[in-house]
């Protein structure tokens, strides 16, 4: 697990976020929050953690993200009294008994928790099984540029507030939420035989979505619902709907 960990500082620090990512910063205050920052057309940017520390708010992304997350946030910032800096601290997760210190993972409670200081890594667990029995996208693999959260299944994973006030992306998501019903998105799928990730699914020779992240005979597929019927194929695999 590569992260980047970076503090956010200043008197602006929780109105300048509560202004730009999908979740509810306020609630900071009651542990971790998982959130995303999105395009103006409520594509995916990048996925993360946040969570107070004393009088800085830690950012917990993906090393990959990071460096284009934080030019994005301090594109944003503009006049506000907003400091980003990275951090030195790390992250070490795990599913056992958590250490003192350690928080709980805000997507899942299956994911265990996340403790910040001087060792990263985990401890050993297969986080890919959790994923994959949860259906738990991961930065990446299942989210892409090309992603919308409500078809990641960012609302049953608390990564997304409809009910606070506005943030970039917003209009597209809350469309999404509350006029149209959903054709397309991750789901968990059966697997029987062997498919490299990012493998096509096809169904009666159409295509019908994409395999991802796979796990002792399961997977986590993007599928297009008027499509995923019956059995499926990606590369040699068949490919099943596991409702």
């Amino acid at each position: 697990m590569t992260r980047a960990i970076y503090e956010i500082t200043g008197s602006d620090a929780e109105p300048f976020l509560q202004g730009l990512v999908t979740n509810n910063v306020e609630k900071l205050g009651e542990g971790p929050v998982y959130t995303a920052l999105l395009t103006p057309q409520g594509k995916y940017i990048a996925d993360f953690i946040l969570l107070r520390r004393g009088e800085a708010i830690l950012l917990d992304v993906h090393d990959s993200l990071a460096e284009d997350l934080v030019k994005r946030l301090r594109m944003y910032k503009l006049r506000k009294d907003v400091t980003i800096e990275e951090s030195p601290l790390k992250v070490f997760r795990g599913t056992g008994p958590a250490p003192e210190g350690a928080l709980p993972d805000p997507r899942h409670p299956e994911l265990g928790w996340r403790l910040y200081g001087d060792e990263d890594g985990d401890d050993g667990t297969d986080f890919d099984a959790i994923r994959v029995a949860h259906c738990i996208p991961e930065t990446g693999v299942e989210l892409t540029p090309d992603t919308f959260i409500l078809e990641a299944g960012f609302g049953r994973l608390n990564g997304v507030d409809f009910r606070k006030g506005c943030y970039v992306g917003q209009e597209v998501t809350a469309r999404m939420k509350h006029k149209t019903e959903l054709n397309k998105g991750l789901v968990p799928v059966k697997v029987e035989g062997e498919a490299p990730v990012g493998a096509e699914i096809t169904a009666d020779g159409k295509p019908a979505g994409t395999l991802y992240t796979q796990a002792d005979g399961r997977g986590i597929a993007y599928l297009r619902f008027n499509r995923a019927k019956g059995e499926m194929q990606a590369g040699e695999a068949t490919v099943t709907y596991a409702e």
